[in-house]
Parts: C-alpha cells; structure tokens; sequence
C-alpha cells in the first residue's frame, strides 16, 4: 500500500500536481477499488466513505466525463461560457439562487463528515483530469469540494427551471431571450416533425411501485423503479465503504450519491410531484434616492441586491455582462407584473439537501428513513420506498410550505400582505404520506396521491388544496389501478411483467368513439369506402403495443393528430371532449384524422400496414447531449410506446427533419425491480449501456435487452461478480 501510494505520488507531481494535492489523491486511489462487471458497471469499494465517493466519482468520469461537466455547467449557472450568449438567461437564472460566495461559506461551516464527502468529490474529478490529459474540459478544468452544494437533488428538471427565462429576460434586459436547448422534460402540445405530424410531448416523470410482503409469493417486499428520463441522464454503479455504506442503483452524472436505488435492506425510487411549493409573490415597490423599498405590512423594507456577471462564449473570445439582481425576504426578483415586481420562493437549502440525499442510502429501514425526510428537502418528488422488514411507504413532496388557505397559491400572491407569510413546512404527518397500506401495494405515476394504494388511498378533502395541483387521473394511473388490486402472486418476475404491461387505456373511448363514427357515415361517403380495412383493424384491437402490430401504428399515428384536434374541437364548442367526439363534427374529425394518418404512413413507408416496431426505434450512434438519429444506420425496434396514451413503460419517440422512423430519447431509461428478504436481490437496464464512449463494448451493449424489458442480473454482493468480473483496478492505476 505505501509503495503504491508513493508512485501514485512521484507520478502526480510529474503532472503537475502539488505535493499535498498529490499525497491525498494516491492514499484516496490506494484506498479505493473499483471494480467492473461484465456489463462495465462500476462496484466501487472505499476504505471510508469519503474513499467511495473519490472512486465513484472517478468511475463516472472515466464513463462520461462530458455529462459530468455540462451537468455542472447548468448547476453552476456556467453554461453560456461553454453555449454563448443564448445561455445567458438560464444562466442568470441558475445565479440568483445559487451564489458561488454563499456556496463556499456554507461548503466551510458544513459537518467534518460532510465536507470529506465533497473534498473526496472534487479529488476524484481532479485526478482524473491529471491522470488523463486527453481530456479537454468544455470549461470547468479544476472542481472546487464547494461545487457539490451546487447540485444536490438529482432531478431531471430542478425547481429553478420553472422560472421563466422570458420574464427575467423582460426584467433584467428589456429583451425577449434567443431560442435556446429545449428543455429536457414535456411543455405545450407536442413537438412538429417535417411535414406536420404532431408527436405528442413526452409526459416527463417516472413509475414506482412497492408491494407488500402480503402480496408476493415470498413474502417479501418488492420495489420497482422505473424512471423516465432523457436518455444516458444517469449512470448506473455500486458505492460502498468499510464505514456502512452500500448502494447500488442509479446516479445523475456528477453527484456523490445514488438518487434511486436500494441498500442491503431497504430501497427508494423518485418521482415529479405534482405539489404546489414554489410560489411567486407580488412585491410593492418604491423608490427613494436611488435605492428600491417594497412593502410588507405597514413596513417599508429595503431591496436587497448583487450584482451577478456571467460569462460567455463568443466566435472572438469570452465576454461578459453584469446585471444587478435585486431579492425581496420571499427569494429573488424574477420578472415584473404591471407596476409590481414579482419574487419567487423555493426551496433553497443547499446542505441539508445534500445530508439528505447522501445519509437516505444509508438508511436501512422504514424508521431511519423517514427520520431522515424530517430534513424535508426533496422537494420536487414523491418516494416509493420498500424495506427487508416489510415495510412499504409513500412519501409525498417532501417540502411544502405551510400556508393560509384562503389564498389561491397557483398565482402571485401579495406580498405586502402579512398573511401570506409562510408559517414553517408541513410534518410528515400533515403530509399526504402513506404507511403500510391494508391493499398491500402503492404506486406513483406522476399522478396524484389519492389513488397511491387503490381503496387504502387517503382522501384529498383530508389535506390543504396546495398539497397536489392534478386535477384527473393518468392514463398510466388508470393502467396501473387495473394491475394491482387483489392480486397476492407478485413475484420480482411477475412484478417486471406488470411494468411491462401493454395495455394503453388512453384509446379506450377514441377508438370504439372512432368506430362508432364510422359505423354512422353514409354508404356514399368516401371516407366510408376508404377506410373499410383500416377500421376492421382498429375495431379488433386490444389496445396493446407490439412490435408486429399494425393496429399501434394506426392508433399512435391518428391518435397524435386526433388527441389534439378533439381538444381543441371540444374547447370551441364548449363541449365535453366526450361530448364532442360523439357530435357530427367530431366524428367528422375523427375520420377525417384517420384518413390523414393513414396517407402519412403511405407516405413514409410505403403502406399504411406498416408494423410498430419498423416505425419505433432505438438508436444511439455517438455521445452527444443532443441525439441525432440516421434511418440509415442500425436501430433496433421497439414494442413499447408513449406514456401519453397509459404505457407504463414508456418511450418518447419522434421522426425528426431528416428521419422517417421515430427515434426515443426519453422514457424508460434505467430500470430495476428488487426483492428484499434475507438478502437482497434485483435485475436491472439501462437504456444503450454503461459507457458514453462509442468505441466501448459498453457503449450500447444492453440495448437489445432494454428493448425486451429483459432486465439483467444485478450483481450486488461481491460473491456474485465470480465468473462476471472484466476488471479489478485502483483508480488512476
């Protein structure tokens, strides 16, 4: 060990490194070992947990650095430095709330446990960086431990990317910002391909799903993590340490701990929340010799303000503008409505988010983790969690501010009005939380609460209107209702079955409302004659995706174009959608769409019997955050489909300018189902594989599996990577 930890040592001083600097990189390398799996899964081992974090942290840079930094860059409010200047307004944005000062004084009063975490953090980054000079960093080439305070809750859309940039651009520049990357979760109506056919935006969030010992074959605790996301948005890996610490699951590149995984005894999954906790506030304003005052109460108050400068990339070289943000006591000013200025409040405590994302892997059952949610700093999502005790849970929003209810909070509110002061968070128990249902079982689908454990649920008249914004059921909440219920045969085979369930309720009215239609057309109407063979099929189908299915091509195709227009329809006749479909004018619509559907499918394929899965494809040919697809090149197909019409699993699949099949990007990307008994044991996907490197073996190994939903063996205990182990190493080794 001390030879190793002196060459290490030599060698990095050769690089460059101090001699400080590089005496703690060789004793975290010399303590740490990671070795990869045949599937090129990094199982990290840290003699302290400090050690684990150097090494996976390590493990994901060696796998994708890219992600890693642009991760960093949205976090840090630095990305215009590598993007230019359309990046300026996400990255002012990013900077009022997260101020590299404040960061650094709270990165020096946190815990000793804590700060070792991030100090292992930013030298697991760093060493790399040294030990691999081909690596040419976009623009972060030293990582500060403080940068970790930075991006401490591992969601695909963080709080702050509700703010509008428009608004804030409005403000703080008297411009209308430029067209920028386009945001990575669902917005408006749809995304256009070339000729006209709306796809349908991806309904962004994830399934969980725990069921009781009661309810399986074992009688023991089973969960099901099934996220969806972008695509390669998080690596899969193992942490673990001689001090507690071990963790498998899913890791968003760049952060120091598993956002959704399992320990030995107990497991969690994520998903979006539908809670109201981020609110704006409208600030009476006034100004006397040149400083800014708003009212609350009969008090006159000061703006605060700073100035943030950001930085950005130009074709001569970087520049940079300085703008002076002002912050009311409700959060920062973020655009202006009439005469009053409009603040926005979120949650914003960057150390305790970090202490709970970390020490919940730790927690190894029901007690300890729910101790932990009394940080109440998940904001953003609900928990699913399961425990080898057999314990099973929700966790609704995890920060919701307490608030009077005589305020509509889904709008500004006052902010001169004493009254809409917050009075603390609700507990856990005043919280939409739920604890060993008598049903056996709990999802969440993105949906609301009240149907989290069928006729268990608890009932929404019970808590504050600001708990949960939904107003209906999901498609994928009514498929998953169908599923559960009464059922005591839940194995983790038959549980990966479920979420692979083909059924897409959505079509369950349009489609006999489309047949209908048909049925009532005059013989003499040349839609009638015309489409004959196209309703034979859709009135035998079954609602189910499949690779060989011509019905799902038809039904996806027309129920793109069709979802939109009955909406619409239905809006200007001032009917029910229902209503609608059954007027002349909406069975008029309906056929009309068909119709439209069908010449696409000619059009791009050759025949409107085209089967889903020579439309529905998975393609990954390099790195890029932005994928770019090729019909030219290998894709596989895929039999599953949208979320929007109740997929459980889902795929969030377009054509794009120069493609005629449709490409997924978002959807089902990893998934997991774990038992929890005396030991554990769990199978898992990631969508394409482990390594962002296209010249790996590992870059798109597990793509066909994903395709199947034919989950891997996971490898969780050391004994089990015999005979499956490609390679044993020290980091930097």
């Amino acid at each position: 060990m001390k030879k190793l930890v002196l060459l290490l040592a030599i060698v990095l001083l050769c690089q460059g490194a101090s001699a400080q600097e590089a005496a703690r990189w060789a004793r975290h390398a010399a303590n740490t070992t990671i070795t990869r799996d045949d599937w090129g899964i990094a199982h990290v081992h840290g003699r302290t947990d400090a050690d684990a974090v150097f090494g996976m942290i390590y493990a994901q840079a060696e796998d994708d650095f890219n992600r890693i930094e642009t991760n960093y860059l949205t976090a840090l409010g630095r990305t215009a430095e590598a993007e230019g200047e359309r990046a300026i307004w996400t990255d002012l944005r990013q900077r009022l709330f997260i101020d590299p000062d404040s960061l650094k004084k709270a990165y020096a009063a946190s815990p000793a446990w804590l700060k070792a975490l991030m100090d292992g953090w930013a030298d697991g980054l760093n060493f790399y960086l040294a030990r691999n000079p081909e690596v040419h960093p976009k623009v972060i080439t030293r990582f500060e431990p403080w940068m970790a305070l930075s991006f401490t809750e591992g969601s695909i859309g963080g709080d702050i990317e509700r703010i509008n940039t428009g608004g804030l651009a409005s403000f703080y520049g008297g411009v209308t910002p430029r067209g920028g990357r386009r945001g990575e979760g669902g917005g408006g109506d749809g995304e256009p391909d070339t000729e006209g056919l709306i796809a349908p935006a991806e309904p962004s969030g994830s399934n969980g799903i725990a069921i009781a010992p009661a309810n399986t074959v074992n009688h023991h605790a089973l969960l099901y993590i099934n996220p969806h996301t972008s695509f390669f948005f998080r690596s899969e890996l193992q942490m673990s340490s001689d001090e507690g610490l071990n963790a498998y699951g899913a890791v968003t590149w760049g952060q120091i701990f598993i956002y959704q995984g399992w320990n030995a005894t107990a497991g969690w999954m994520h998903t979006s929340s539908g809670v109201d906790n981020i609110d704006e506030f409208l600030e009476t304003v006034s100004e006397r010799n040149g400083r800014w005052y708003y009212r609350h109460g009969t008090e006159e108050l000061p703006v605060a303000s700073r100035p943030i400068t950001v930085r950005y990339r130009t074709a001569t070289g970087m520049a940079d503008t300085t703008f002076t943000a002002y912050f009311t006591r409700h959060g920062p000013v973020v655009r202006q409505l009439g005469d009053r200025w409009v603040a926005t409040a979120l949650m914003n405590s960057p150390v305790n988010a970090l202490i709970q994302s970390y020490s919940r892997t730790k927690a190894k059952n029901l007690a300890a983790f729910r101790k932990i949610m009394e940080l109440h700093t998940n904001s953003s999502n609900n928990t699913i969690f399961a425990d080898a005790e057999g314990n099973i849970a929700y966790f609704h929003s995890n920060y919701i501010p307490k608030r009077d209810t005589s305020f509509d909070w889904t709008r500004p509110v006052d902010g001169s009005n004493p009254a809409t002061d917050y009075d603390g968070v609700l507990s856990t128990d005043e919280t939409p939380d739920l604890f060993n249902p008598a049903s056996g079982w709990l999802y969440n689908s993105n949906n609301w609460p009240w149907s989290a454990a069928g006729e268990s649920s608890l009932k929404r008249e019970d808590f504050p209107v600001y708990v949960e914004t939904g107003t209906a059921e999901s498609p994928r909440g009514e498929h998953a209702l169908r599923l559960f219920p009464g059922r005591r045969d839940f194995t983790l085979g038959s549980l990966i079955e479920a979420g692979f369930d083909s059924y897409m309720p959505w079509f369950e009215k349009p489609i006999p409302a489309l047949v209908k239609a048909w049925d009532a057309a005059a013989p003499t109407d040349t839609l009638k004659r015309r489409l004959a063979d196209q309703i034979t099929i859709l009135r035998d189908w079954d609602f189910r995706w499949g690779v060989g299915s011509v019905a799902t091509s038809l039904g996806v195709y027309w129920g793109s174009d069709v979802r939109r227009l009955l909406g619409g329809g239905a809006r200007g006749a001032g009917m029910s959608t229902d209503d609608y479909m059954a007027s002349p004018a909406g069975q008029q619509q309906m056929l009309a769409a068909l119709a439209t559907a069908s010449d696409r499918l000619i059009s791009d394929f050759g025949s409107w019997r085209t089967p889903w899965g020579e439309i529905n494809r998975f393609q990954r040919l390099d790195d890029s955050i932005v994928s770019h697809f090729d019909d030219a090149k290998a894709s596989i197909a895929v039999p599953f489909a949208s979320a929007v019409w109740g997929s459980l699993a889902s795929f969030g699949a377009r054509a794009y300018p120069n493609t005629k099949k449709w490409y997924g990007t978002s959807g089902n990307s990893f998934i997991a189902a774990v038992e929890f008994g005396d030991s554990v044991r769990a199978r898992a996907i990631t969508a394409g594989g482990e390594s962002g490197d296209p010249a790996s073996k590992h870059f798109n190994d597990q793509a066909g599996r994903y395709a199947s939903g034919d989950l891997r063996p996971v490898y969780f205990y050391p004994n089990q990577l015999t005979g499956h182990t490609e390679r044993v190493y020290h980091p930097g080794s």
